[in-house]
């Protein structure tokens, strides 16, 4: 190591805990941890110039989940389970907006809709079937009936006539987000390197050995917040999942407020600077978009392009500004795992493409596991 005594005595020795990850998990974690140990040493690595993963690459949905979703997640988990996630989702979403405010975080109550294809008739009967079963399961979270029907007020094409609406969905500007919880851990004397990959660890009798392609450092704690990475440092049941987006360029007019959702959250769509933001089509072809690679695929592209084109603004001539890709970790449910791997290591991931309403109470959980 090139480093000087000052650096080694200022920045790389005496560490109370490392946190692997400077997305929303990981921050909230430092933040946790600094709240409850002022005194504490706390050390953020992050293997990218800016987050990776999805904290800043996400879609800004402040969401607990469309109709669609949540009688699929009742299909896999019981209604206490459901009721418990749910619960979580928007304790979440308070939390993220106690430690910061609406302003820094762009933060909009615009509303979420649900809208069904036309061949999907048979899906929008299950879901309307299933409507109040949902709403009575929810009725103690919110101070009225979450799902509603609605029409297709906004004239989307190839959409049957009607679909759902909630008034409690939200969104936020996911950039403003990130910067302000990052200034907001700087600011609590939270060390942060960018540019640092953990490749490795190992417990000892003093602490945790963490090997990075910069440097080896020792902490008396570790906690592990790489969600759609994790695998690459620990053994834990989940798989990634790449979710590609697009952005238009400016939309004169743009007659759309809100968040969107179709097909169990596969696809959704939102408004932001008079833009369409895009995203989803992975189940196109799930096996290509298990993968912690980032990049576009032609099949989910085309997927995305005919929706802004041919279903969300027909017979206009929409141009595409930007194209990029985030990565999520799945499971079987959409339980996040937070769980102590030893006395000394503890992990916050899987979140389940929920990280925005989940995130900052994951942080703050695996926090509290810390000895």
């Amino acid at each position: 190591m090139n480093y000087s005594y000052w650096e080694i005595k200022n920045w790389l020795i005496n560490i109370d805990l490392v946190v692997v990850g400077s997305g929303i998990v990981g921050l909230n974690c430092a933040l946790a941890f600094k709240q409850k140990h002022p005194e504490a040493k706390i050390v953020v690595l992050e293997r990218g110039v800016l987050p990776q993963g999805a904290s800043t690459k996400n879609a800004g949905f402040a969401c607990f989940g469309s109709l669609s979703e949540l009688i699929a997640d009742l299909e896999k988990m019981n209604e206490e389970e459901v009721f418990a996630l749910t619960s979580k989702r928007l304790d979440g979403i308070n939390l993220l907006l106690t430690n910061l405010s609406k302003k820094e975080i762009g933060y909009n109550q615009f509303g979420g809709y649900e809208y069904f294809l036309t061949h999907q008739q048979a899906f929008f009967n299950k879901c309307e079937e299933n409507l109040e079963r949902v709403n009575k399961l929810l009725e103690p979270l919110f101070p009225g009936p979450v799902f509603q029907p609605l029409d297709n007020r906004f004239r989307f094409n190839h959409i049957l006539p009607n679909g759902f609406y909630t008034p409690f969905e939200g969104q936020i500007e996911t950039g403003k987000m990130m910067q302000a919880l990052l200034k907001k851990v700087q600011a609590a004397g939270v060390l942060i390197f960018n540019n640092t990959e953990v490749n490795h660890f190992t417990e000892n009798t003093d602490g945790v050995k963490i090997e990075t392609n910069q440097f080896v450092i020792n902490s008396k704690r570790l906690a592990i917040a790489t969600n759609g990475f994790s695998k690459q440092l620990l053994e834990v049941d989940l798989q990634p999942a790449r979710a590609q987006v697009l952005i238009t360029k400016p939309i004169e007019n743009l007659p759309l407020k809100g968040a969107f959702h179709m097909d169990e959250g596969f696809y959704y769509f939102r408004n932001i600077d008079n833009r369409i933001l895009l995203g989803g089509a992975r189940n196109e072809d799930l096996v290509a978009e298990t993968t912690t690679e980032f990049g576009q695929t032609e099949v989910v592209q085309q997927k995305l392009e005919y929706l802004l084109h041919e279903v969300i603004l027909p017979e206009q001539q929409i141009e595409i500004e930007h194209r990029w890709s985030g990565i999520m970790a799945m499971g079987e449910t959409k339980q996040p795992i937070v769980k102590r791997i030893s006395d000394r290591v503890v992990c916050g991931v899987r979140l389940g493409g929920m990280g925005i309403a989940i995130g900052s109470s994951i942080g703050q959980e695996i926090a509290h596991k810390l000895k």
